[in-house]
Parts: C-alpha cells; structure tokens; sequence
C-alpha cells in the first residue's frame, strides 16, 4: 500500500481496458459527471459507477457531488508506481540491450 492508504492495487485497477479509457477521459478534462462518462460506454450507468468505484479505491479518482449529480476527476499521482515499475525495466533493457550490442560488437572482431 502507499501512502495514500488505497484499498485497491493500482496495477489491479488499471488492467481492465475499460477503466483506462475512463483515465484517459477524466484526464483530458478537470472534471466530468458521471452522465457524460456513462454516454462513451457501451454499457449503462451501473456498470461504469463499477468501474469508477474501483479507480477510487486505487486513489486514482476522487468525486463530489453537485446537487444531484457526482463529478469525477483524475488524481494521477498513484500512476507515479506504474512510471517507476515501467522505468526499472526500462534501464534494465537498455543496459541489456547495451550489452548485446558490446557483445555483437566484439565477435565482428
């Protein structure tokens, strides 16, 4: 768990396709009702409530209600494990794929 006491894994909560075209969407807005997420979907407002349920348990969403009507935005600051999950094994090819290279090198030789 990080600091954010999340209940859910972040990894865990970004594997569906469906709840990362639901980050992409809060991300190219500050905020968005639940009505206009559901309206992208091809399913009802049940099942992306769902979806978005499972983003707030990583941390990656916060809501408000406004009147009637709950608000949805990105908190991006949990996807900072996935750059840093993703960066570790970045270096680790380029170092990798930097060996071979030094390798190939010495066997034309």
């Amino acid at each position: 768990m990080s600091e954010n006491n999340q209940l859910r894994d972040v990894f865990d909560a970004i594997a569906d396709p469906t709840r990362r075209r639901l980050i992409r969407l809060l991300a190219e807005k500050d905020e968005i009702p639940l009505h206009e997420l559901t309206v992208q979907f091809p399913m009802g407002r049940t099942a992306v409530s769902k979806h978005l349920t499972i983003l707030k348990e990583a941390g990656l969403v916060l809501d408000r209600k406004v009147g009637r009507e709950t608000r949805f935005r990105l908190n991006a600051a949990p996807l900072r494990e996935i750059q840093d999950w993703v960066a570790f094994y970045s270096k680790f090819w380029s170092v990798n794929l930097m060996r071979l290279n030094q390798f190939l090198e010495e066997e034309e030789e």
